[in-house]
């Protein structure tokens, strides 16, 4: 069977739903994970998500803020979350899919932006990005004899191609050394591929996000690629594309981040 999962920061889910449902009606994903969702569980639009066929949720909401929520047409099992450096912010959700007889644990992650210097000493919010990233080194790629897919706004462009200009970048918080590095020791301690740059080759220039501040976003073209689809190496082989979906910036008072699709074949 052909298995799709989409993520997507949707930057409030009750105040974009209905994008959100026009996206699924067109893409018709298996699972969708949302970040940012900005609404406590009892407020998650479940009747909406009902009515289009996705009835299993796993919703990890946080008033005001943060926020994420993994949505299904196939059940969820062991639905659970953690809490990365204790501090009470809803920043993960996982379960687990089984999707053409191939079991799949899925982890849908909002890592903290960081705030706006790159100095721990100056800036806890900073800090606690770093923190939250050396936490993720716990996380295996094929934990339990389970495949996992890891998705989410990891709040890090971490190539050269990811982001509009490398050099005046590299002292933005997002794409500084220290943030790249450490994203791809998360990856190496779990043994994680990047699935969007296996099939999409990293010469290549891709975003997924676009500031509001640009005042058009498409001409000024000022993107970096914070958001992420990782699995175990063994469901290389059943990647058959990435869809980055641009045209969804481009929506009435749309979020400043853009789904992306993966597909496999199982």
């Amino acid at each position: 069977m052909t298995f799709k999962i989409a993520t997507w920061n949707i930057n409030s889910v009750r105040l974009r739903i209905s994008m959100v449902e026009d996206f699924l009606n067109e893409h018709q994903v298996d699972v969708l994970c949302l970040q940012e969702i900005k609404c406590q569980n009892d407020l998650f639009p479940t009747a909406a998500f009902n009515e289009l066929g996705y009835v299993h949720q796993a919703v990890h909401g946080q008033k005001g803020y943060h926020g994420v929520a993994t949505v299904s047409k196939l059940p969820l099992a062991d639905i659970s979350s953690t809490d990365y450096c204790e501090m009470g912010d809803t920043r993960h959700v996982e379960c687990v899919v089984e999707a053409g007889g191939q079991k799949l644990r899925l982890h849908n992650f909002y890592v903290p932006a960081g705030g706006d210097e790159a100095d721990v000493d100056k800036n806890p919010k900073f800090a606690h990005k770093l923190k939250f990233l050396d936490e993720m080194k716990q996380l295996d790629a094929d934990s339990g004899g389970i495949p996992s897919i890891l998705v989410g706004d990891l709040n890090i462009a971490p190539l050269p191609t990811d982001v509009w200009s490398h050099k005046q970048l590299l002292k933005v918080v997002s794409h500084t050394p220290v943030e790249t590095e450490t994203l791809g020791d998360v990856m190496d301690a779990g043994g994680w591929e990047d699935l969007i740059r296996h099939h999409i080759p990293p010469e290549e220039i891709l975003f997924t996000w676009w500031s509001y501040r640009s005042k058009d976003w498409n001409v000024a073209n000022k993107g970096r690629r914070l958001d992420h689809i990782w699995s175990a190496p063994e469901l290389k082989k059943s990647l058959v594309d990435i869809n980055v979906v641009r045209e969804s910036r481009g929506l009435e008072k749309p979020s400043d981040h853009v789904p992306v699709i993966a597909s496999f074949e199982f």
